[in-house]
């Protein structure tokens, strides 16, 4: 990837609501952070102008913007237009999907990092990808690369998979819990339900994953269901891409104790043995910040 004279860059990661802004130079050292509710998309300068501020800079010399999935081209362009008054139009802005600057982030400053082909994805409401190959960013032929959410896993044709994908309808947090509260209605007994005061519409994943971790059979079934499924994933990926790397974020980061070895022991089994025995698979190193990283990167590399 080359560099360029950029000494100062903005990284900005907007998705469900929040936004989250770091400082970078080009070597990704951190010089100013900020992070906060964002309702309105236009909200988002003044969480980049906070992390400006703890940099010291006047201005940045160069945004990025990681844009989550649910984002209308509308909400994209409000964006740009409040960070670019935000330095009365003096600085570039430029956009990048949120699964590719994961990718970006984690390849450049993360578990990836000196790494040349590299799968990143990341679990939580949605389920986000991006692929570097060959040491580049790859987003297909028609930008849609790394929509690991239309894994198809499963030979039932179900309407939560037409409309979300196999893979974001099983794993992300709505479809885990899904799982559970189904389990639940089909007559099997779990203390989550106690935890969430007895209703089901108040069960969320980190009952799940408390229940898993206190013994309850329920949970920890739903939860080996949902290994199996990542676990079929990453050997999908691996046996299409080849990467020395795969980077799991989100959910399996946060509950790295439940999820992350049965994932490699469920991959191995389904992969290639020579591509068993030889890829890495990877906690996130950077968490929450691995989009805005991958965002100051895409920046960076991308402004003429």
């Amino acid at each position: 990837m080359s560099t360029s004279d950029a000494s100062d860059l903005l990284g900005v990661d907007l998705s469900e609501h929040a936004a989250r802004a770091v400082v970078v130079d080009p070597t990704g050292r951190v010089t100013g952070r900020a992070s906060g509710a964002c309702a309105r998309p236009a909200e988002i300068a003044d969480i980049a102008r906070a992390a400006a501020r703890e940099a010291g800079l006047a201005r940045p010399r160069l945004v990025g913007v990681a844009i989550g999935g649910e984002a209308t081209p509308a909400d994209v362009k409000t964006v740009v237009t409040s960070l670019q008054r935000a330095w009365d139009g003096a600085t570039p802005v430029h956009t990048v999907a949120w699964g590719a600057a994961y990718a970006l982030g984690e390849f450049w400053c993360g578990a990836a990092r000196g790494a040349t082909n590299v799968v990143a994805f990341s679990l939580g409401e949605q389920v986000s990808a991006g692929l570097i190959l060959d040491g580049r960013l790859w987003t297909g032929s028609h930008d849609l690369a790394g929509s690991v959410a239309w894994l198809a896993l499963n030979p039932v044709e179900r309407e939560d998979y037409r409309k979300l994908g196999c893979l974001e309808a099983e794993v992300g947090s709505s479809g885990i819990v899904r799982r559970l509260v189904w389990r639940i209605k089909a007559g099997d007994h779990s203390r989550v339900l106690d935890a969430a005061g007895g209703d089901l519409s108040a069960v969320t994943l980190d009952h799940v994953l408390a229940g898993a971790r206190d013994g309850d059979g329920v949970a920890i079934s739903v939860i080996r269901d949902t290994v199996k499924y990542l676990g079929m994933a990453v050997a999908n990926l691996a046996a299409t891409v080849d990467p020395e790397v795969v980077v799991l974020g989100g959910t399996v980061h946060a509950a790295g104790d439940l999820l992350l070895e049965p994932i490699r022991t469920e991959a191995a089994r389904r992969m290639p043995p020579a591509a068993a025995a030889a890829v890495r698979i990877e906690l996130a190193a950077l968490g929450a910040e691995a989009p805005a990283f991958g965002a100051a990167r895409y920046a960076l590399d991308h402004h003429s």
